[in-house]
């Protein structure tokens, strides 16, 4: 394949992006994201030992990959884009395997917006401007529900009349990129782990559990949409759909007002009523940034518990995502009082951002994810 691989991955809250050279596998050119997207966007950009931060000020979705294409222009200088490959978040129950991307295609997974609402318009607006820029390449796209498709029936379904779950109500499990990376990543780091009893713990602005079995997921926190399990930057997690009906009948609320509420205004941010930044809450002194912090860390350890059950079992725990690698207190209070499972941290290794954090019974890690290469291999193949 001549010309090069870029890798487009729009976030709730950023647009990661990353070129590759295919020629003796994929060899990272450039890489970087516009992060914090809203009133105080910033791109970073990283070209072997040079990297680059620009504030861009107030900057969407569409702004930021305008940045991004006129950052890589001077980068590219000429070359080929001879492939684009996009994370989608919702595949839906039947996008299982990368595809590439057409105009009919792109009304199938257009189909699945109600279902990721924070992420499937921002992917579908990615890909369609990315079109517009690279009319001549071959455009990919990965699904973060891939990874889960092939679940036990108890961990797939709802306990609903069965004829929803053929309409496609049923849990598909989110962070699948992240996931494939990571089973792949522990064949090198860790062998003893890729055929083992895995829990992957992928906490960022959007947090998921996976638990991992030989390399295949078992079960996952999120379900049928991405707002399901732990408590998130703006998400709520679990909670009780009986808080929802009422929300409706006794407080009036529209379907739109509490999709709102339940993606936009929860989550870390609803909890603390300051932020939904894990960085702006740990270097806050206010009680509720605590409290905050105090509720995420304990759904976390209730999840371990449950996965731990659908493993039969525990051999090992991995942290990634963004607060998941970069938090040495949140991966400390998390694996605080789980030396019952025999999960166990070293505080030194832990605060050096080690990749293995302790020698108890169970191996606890920190990698750091990359799903743009899986997004890139994917490409590859199939084109």
């Amino acid at each position: 394949m001549s010309g090069l691989i870029l890798v487009l991955n729009a976030g709730s809250s950023s647009l990661k992006f990353a070129v590759y050279a295919p020629a003796n596998g994929l060899d990272l050119l450039v890489d970087g994201q516009v992060q914090s997207l809203g009133p105080e966007a910033e791109l970073h950009l990283r070209q072997g030992e040079r990297e680059e931060t620009r504030r861009l000020g107030p900057a969407d979705h569409k702004t930021a990959l305008s940045e991004v294409l006129f950052a890589l222009s001077s980068v590219l200088d000429g070359t080929t884009i001879a492939a684009v490959g996009h994370r989608i978040v919702h595949g839906g129950a039947h996008f299982a395997e990368p595809v590439r991307l057409t105009p009919d295609i792109l009304a199938d997974i257009e189909t699945l917006v109600p279902l990721a609402p924070l992420h499937q318009p921002h992917n579908l607006a990615t890909i369609r401007a990315a079109m517009d820029a690279f009319p001549e390449a071959v455009q990919v796209g990965c699904f973060d529900t891939a990874f889960h498709r092939g679940q036990p029936w108890v961990s797939d379904t709802y306990a609903l009349p069965r004829e929803y779950y053929d309409d496609g109500v049923r849990r598909y499990g989110f962070h699948g990129l992240s996931y494939d990376f990571i089973s792949s990543a522990l064949s090198d780091l860790a062998p003893s782990l890729s055929s083992g009893r895995v829990i992957v713990a992928h906490l960022g602005n959007g947090a998921s559990m996976c638990a991992i079995k030989s390399g295949r997921s078992v079960a996952s926190t999120m379900g049928f949409s991405a707002l399901e399990g732990l408590a998130m930057g703006t998400r709520s997690g679990q909670i009780d759909p009986g808080v929802l009906l009422y929300l409706a009948d006794e407080k009036g609320m529209t379907a739109q007002e509490i999709s709102d509420l339940l993606y936009k205004q929860s989550g870390l941010k609803g909890l603390s009523g300051l932020s939904g930044d894990m960085r702006t809450l740990e270097a806050s002194s206010d009680p509720r940034a605590a409290q905050a912090i105090d509720y995420f860390c304990h759904r976390i350890r209730r999840e371990i518990g449950a996965l731990a059950v659908d493993l039969g079992g525990l051999d090992g725990l991995v942290f990634t995502g963004g607060i998941g690698e970069n938090s040495a207190p949140i991966r400390a209070k998390v694996c605080g009082g789980l030396s019952w499972l025999g999960i166990e941290i070293d505080d030194a290794r832990n605060t050096e951002h080690r990749t293995h954090l302790g020698d108890g019974p169970v191996q606890v890690m920190r990698i750091e994810t990359d799903e743009e290469r899986v997004i890139a291999r994917a490409t590859l193949d199939l084109v």
